[in-house]
């Protein structure tokens, strides 16, 4: 089970004289980045709600706004000047720079945030407690969607990982004729540099050998075949958040990989190694949406 970090979330209900709205989205992030936006009257509660919003979401560039409009019957309200002063001047000067008249600043004013607002705006607990059961409603449903989107990148990495296990075993199939080409190499420049028949067989035979251990890749192809197990056994574990994990799990694929390319020394291992990178790179950037 795979979750995508991408997702959003909505929940929306009247409750008495309010009408409140929750919206949570999310995109990929390395860690926990919220933006959140809410009414003044919810700032007592603000801290609450950002770690409500942390502990379910884990990970990832996150945006919240929630919502409260007053229905039905006419409040007193109070009007913040001095915030409204201190929107005051950078609108002059914008309308100074467009060349727009400027009459109608004072209406502009008071539609800015948190200029106008009721003198009663106080929150019941019961106000309270729905807000909350909205924020759980809108994290559940944007959870949901990250489940959608993670079975869709869980296939595909699992192409990757197959594709990479499948190049991995057409390299094995090059490995005995390259052992007959270097020996055929060497034996070849022996004869053009000392001559034929002047060379010590049995010393070719042990530099032979020498040269083969040292580009021999056993090590390599059953760690990188450990990791692929390893890869998949993460990608079924219930743990949410794995996306790092799984990251360093590719990076220890890819040393696997620049290690055979290393060693290959034959152009048709060397195709593959190429084909194994090319798969890497494209789960590498999957991953960068993994929760």
């Amino acid at each position: 089970m795979l979750y995508s970090m991408t997702g959003y979330g909505r929940a929306e209900a009247t409750f008495k004289d309010k009408t409140i709205l929750v919206e949570v989205k999310s995109l990929n992030g390395k860690q926990f980045d919220l933006r959140l936006n809410i009414p003044f009257m919810l700032k007592p509660f603000e801290v609450e709600i950002r770690n409500k919003l942390n502990e379910s979401l884990l990970r990832g560039s996150v945006e919240s706004t929630i919502t409260i409009k007053s229905n039905g019957i006419s409040k007193p309200v109070t009007v913040n000047k001095e915030l409204a002063k201190s929107y005051y001047q950078p609108i002059v000067e914008l309308a100074d720079e467009l060349g727009i008249p400027k009459e109608n600043i004072l209406s502009t004013l008071l539609k800015m945030p948190d200029v106008v607002s009721s003198s009663s705006e106080v929150l019941t607990e019961e106000e309270w407690k729905q807000i909350q059961d909205l924020l759980q409603e809108a994290i559940k449903a944007l959870m949901q969607h990250r489940l959608e989107e993670g079975k869709s990148v869980e296939k595909d990495l699992l192409e990757r990982v197959a594709a990479i296990e499948m190049h991995q075993a057409d390299i094995e199939k090059f490995e005995p004729n390259r052992r007959v080409k270097i020996k055929e190499g060497l034996v070849k420049l022996l004869e053009q540099h000392v001559g034929p028949d002047k060379y010590d067989n049995n010393r070719l035979e042990q530099e032979l050998i020498y040269y083969i251990e040292k580009i021999d890749i056993s090590e390599e192809k059953v760690r990188l075949n450990n990791h692929c197990t390893y890869f998949k056994t993460v990608l079924e574990e219930a743990e949410a958040s794995k996306g790092k994990k799984l990251s360093f799990i590719l990076q220890e694929m890819g040393r696997e990989i620049n290690t055979t390319g290393s060693k290959a020394n034959d152009m048709e291992m060397q195709k593959s190694v190429i084909l194994m990178k090319d798969e890497l790179e494209k789960a590498k950037e999957q991953i960068l949406n993994v929760l």
